[in-house]
């Protein structure tokens, strides 16, 4: 694959930028998430998380059943900020 591809579209990371972060000693989606946003955006890593623990396991030589995929935390639906403050009730 090359280098430019764009691996996570919500948060524009490259392939390249992926590889690199392996190669500087990140083996898990939750470090990469920390410092390439990968499954931050919008979609919380529902299109990319697959994508990166596959290019984990190439490049660290382990299989895909050996790289752990974060769980979904809630809340699994979007909910507005103001509920999550207490300032309105969920209608």
């Amino acid at each position: 694959m090359k280098d430019h591809v764009v691996i996570c579209r919500c948060e524009d990371v490259t392939y390249g930028q992926i590889v690199q972060a392996v190669d500087e000693g990140l083996t898990t989606l939750d470090e990469i998430k920390r410092v390439l946003r990968c499954g931050m955006g919008p979609c919380q890593g529902r299109t990319c998380s697959r994508l990166i623990a596959r290019i984990i396991a190439e490049k660290t030589g382990r299989s895909m059943s050996e790289i752990e995929i974060p769980l979904d935390r809630p809340p699994v639906r979007p909910v507005e900020i103001g509920i999550l403050a207490g300032e309105r009730d969920e209608a």
